[in-house]
């Protein structure tokens, strides 16, 4: 492709090969029939090939033009393509990624995102729920709402606040049972907790005594179906204070013993901060997040 020929000219060739006659492609492009058919002469010129002949059809594109009609149209891809981007910059439009745990996902995160698209109709909303950790340096999610601050420098993290834990269990479990008055007495209850040990529960366990797993009569990875058994009276576990303290079937227990907290932080890549739809879900989450979890 010659640089010298104006990409006015390319564009006038792709409308004639698709309405097949120059007064076609001049209605669509606004344009002349004459003016048409002088863009497709200097183009024949600037080329040096023939790009149709004329027939009683109408207007037959040669073997050079339909080559040449691929690549255009990979060209003109990649140029909208750059365009949606650059317009999207400015522009609240478009998919954003989060990811978050089951728990954030499911109990908190709603209230804080329904109103993003009143304000934004053209903003899609993407909920990657996992207790794992997203890759956001590798951009398996735009946004992350982490309960352990990141430590890679490319990541624009904002601290949130801290989460308080604590032992909750229903009301009908303890009427059952009865409320332990120590650590040692949670032996004698059925305890919900983990399956798989990672190295947070390890320090988490050790921060409150030792809580191994076999001492558990429920076992689950998921925060969230911990929180249904809980809630469902199967037994004692752990839970975020502010999201048990909503249910008034949910006794809180042995917080003197129970002093744990830890870290929220919302995370993004740090070459998202100047896209618009990035850093208006960004902000919404700060802002949310902050009036669940007090900035300690």
């Amino acid at each position: 492709m010659t640089n010298s020929i104006p990409w006015d000219l390319y564009r006038t060739f792709l409308h004639v090969l698709n309405a097949q006659s120059l007064s076609g492609a001049a209605r669509s492009l606004g344009l002349t029939q004459p003016t048409v058919g002088r863009h497709i002469t200097e183009l024949e010129s600037g080329l040096g090939v023939a790009l149709f002949t004329r027939s009683q059809a109408g207007l037959q594109p040669t073997e050079a033009a339909q080559q040449l009609r691929t690549q255009l149209e990979e060209m003109q891809q990649v140029a909208a393509s750059i365009e949606r981007s650059a317009h999207g910059q400015n522009t609240v439009r478009g998919a954003v990624r989060i990811s978050a745990s089951e728990m954030v996902g499911v109990e908190i995160l709603p209230p804080i995102l329904a109103p993003l698209r009143a304000t934004h109709p053209e903003l899609e909303i993407e909920l990657a729920l996992s207790d794992a950790l997203e890759d956001l340096v590798g951009r398996s999610a735009d946004i992350a709402v982490r309960m352990t601050r990141p430590q890679q420098d490319v990541l624009l993290a904002q601290r949130i606040g801290k989460v308080e834990l604590g032992f909750f269990a229903h009301k009908d479990y303890l009427e059952r049972m009865g409320k332990p008055k120590s650590m040692a007495a949670l032996s004698g209850h059925s305890l919900v907790g983990f399956d798989v040990e990672t190295p947070f529960l390890r320090a988490a366990g050790a921060a409150i005594g030792g809580w191994p797993r076999d001492s558990f009569a429920y076992r689950c990875d998921s925060n969230l179906a911990q929180m249904a058994l809980i809630r469902a009276g199967a037994g004692i576990g752990v839970a975020q204070v502010g999201l048990a303290s909503r249910d008034a079937n949910l006794v809180r227990l042995l917080r003197k013993e129970m002093d744990l907290t830890i870290e929220a932080w919302v995370t993004m890549h740090a070459d998202l901060r100047n896209s618009a739809r990035c850093r208006t879900v960004f902000d919404a989450l700060v802002a949310g997040l902050r009036s669940v979890w007090s900035a300690a």
